[in-house]
C-alpha cells in the first residue's frame, strides 16, 4: 500500500509519541486537525496503525515478578504454507508476546513472558517443543532491559563537570 508524504510524516511522529495531542500533531506535520483525524482513522481502518501502546519499566515496580525470555526455534516448514502455520500455532499461546521469522541458524524467534523461570521452562517443554514442526529450541532469559522499542531504560545523566587536572 502506498502512503503519501504527509501520512508517512504523521506515522513517524506518532511512532515515537502515540499520546501526542491532535493539535500538536497537526502543527508538527503542517496539516489541519480535521485532516489529521481523518488520516488516523483511515490508517487504523487499513490496519497500518495496529494499536497504541505504553512502554512500562517493570523493574521499577516492586510488586512485579515477571520473567521474559527469548526462544530461538528450529522448525520444519510445511509444504504449501512454509513457516506461517507453525508461527500461527505458536503466537496463539498466552505466554507468547512476539514471534519473528529469522534468517540464520534458527527459523523463529519467540518472545515469551511468565511469572517465573519454571513457568517458562514448562511452557517450552510441554507446549512449544511438543509441536509437530518444532525440531529444537534454545531459551535465553532476559536479565535486564537496556532499551526496548526505541526507549532507553535507566538512562544515566552525562557528567557535565569540567575536568580539572593538576
Amino acid at each position: 500500500m502506498h502512503l503519501n508524504e504527509k501520512e508517512l510524516e504523521i506515522l513517524s511522529i506518532i511512532e515515537t509519541n502515540s499520546r501526542i495531542d491532535i493539535s500538536d500533531l497537526g502543527k508538527m506535520a503542517d496539516v489541519p486537525e480535521s485532516e489529521i483525524e481523518l488520516t488516523l482513522q483511515k490508517l487504523q481502518e487499513m490496519k497500518v496503525i495496529v494499536r497504541y501502546a505504553t512502554i512500562i519499566d517493570w523493574s521499577k515496580v516492586d510488586e512485579h515478578q515477571g520473567v521474559t525470555a527469548m526462544i530461538d526455534v528450529k522448525v520444519t516448514p510445511k509444504r504449501g504454507v512454509g513457516f506461517d502455520e507453525v508461527a500461527q500455532r505458536i503466537y496463539k499461546f498466552k505466554e507468547v508476546k512476539s514471534v519473528y521469522l529469522m534468517s540464520g541458524a534458527y527459523d523463529l524467534s519467540v518472545i515469551v513472558e511468565g511469572s517465573s523461570m519454571n513457568e517458562l521452562a514448562r511452557f517450552v517443554s510441554e507446549k512449544l517443543s511438543t509441536l509437530d514442526s518444532v525440531i529444537s529450541t534454545t531459551t535465553h532469559f532476559i536479565l535486564k532491559k537496556y532499551k526496548h522499542d526505541g526507549t532507553i531504560f535507566d538512562q544515566t545523566e552525562e557528567d557535565k563537570r569540567i575536568v580539572v587536572s593538576p
